[in-house]
């Protein structure tokens, strides 16, 4: 699933191609997708200009004109693309929705697996939609502080990655992001969430902003299904320390006769890739 890096590259993208562009036509090619579209979907997005967009966590929210936002999640292997108008062209293969511009632009939500999802909310009342509601908070963000993620987890017994997981802890990370920032702090994956704050969440907090922010400058990680919205892949995945990297030496060991490289353990029914030697 596309995580924050991901979700904010597509949603520039989208932003580049209709942020201040009114929508001339708007169509949906089947009744929904993880969930049935809202009534009159198409009718309601079409004559709107777009005024902007947001991104909370893994969710992209596209500001309308008339006081609505579309709230768009990618699921499992949506994309959004973009390309020229063409008159009487046949959508795409597995192409749901389809937002036509003033300027003769076109771009289609495709999602094979029909995981993504498409609402709409008033703008003003956004984080109050349920998908939304209770989500932590945004690690780019400069409220997002050491101090902050040791209250968030303070007192838990769950292993520091599951709680990193956790959507109500901190907005938008997943599996990849979360690997790679414990390995940059030094903090082992099986550590207890509880044992964090202080001088770990201290190294945690920076290494957090520093991997997604490389991530996005590098338009993500490509990983199976994922592109941008202008069909480039990201390239994020090259610079996997330990993510993906289950046998290879770790970056920060001493060759032989050194740790056993990248290791893999299972947590919560997924992968979790770290280096016993370095992280703690």
């Amino acid at each position: 699933m596309p995580e924050l890096p991901e979700v904010e590259t597509v949603m520039r993208g989208l932003a580049a191609v209709l942020q201040g562009r009114t929508l001339v036509r708007a169509a949906t090619h089947r009744a929904g997708m993880r969930w049935p579209f809202p009534e009159g979907l198409a009718r309601r997005l079409t004559g709107a200009r777009v005024e902007g967009f947001r991104r909370r966590g893994k969710y992209m929210l596209m500001r309308l004109s008339g006081g609505d936002s579309a709230l768009i999640h990618l699921g499992m292997s949506g994309r959004m693309v973009a390309r020229p108008a063409r008159a009487n062209a046949p959508p795409p293969a597995h192409e749901h929705l389809l937002l036509e511009t003033d300027d003769g632009q076109v771009v289609g939500f495709v999602d094979p697996r029909r995981f993504g999802s498409v609402d709409l909310v008033p703008t003003a009342a956004e984080d109050a939609h349920r998908l939304l509601a209770g989500m932590g908070p945004e690690p780019l963000e400069a409220g997002f502080t050491a101090p902050l993620l040791s209250a968030a987890l303070a007192g838990k017994r769950t292993p520091v990655k599951a709680a990193l997981l956790d959507q109500r802890v901190v907005a938008g990370l997943g599996n990849i992001y979360v690997a790679e920032a414990l390995f940059r702090a030094g903090i082992s994956p099986r550590r207890l969430a509880h044992t964090i704050p202080g001088a770990r969440a201290a190294r945690l907090v920076p290494a957090i902003k520093a991997v997604l922010e490389e991530a996005i400058a590098a338009g993500g990680s490509s990983l199976r299904d994922y592109v941008q919205a202008d069909g480039e892949l990201g390239h994020f995945q090259d610079r996997f320390q330990v993510y993906d990297r289950e046998g290879a030496p770790c970056p920060l060991c001493p060759g032989p006769p050194g740790c056993g490289g990248v290791s893999r353990i299972v947590q919560s029914g997924r992968s979790t890739l770290f280096c016993a030697r370095t992280q703690r």
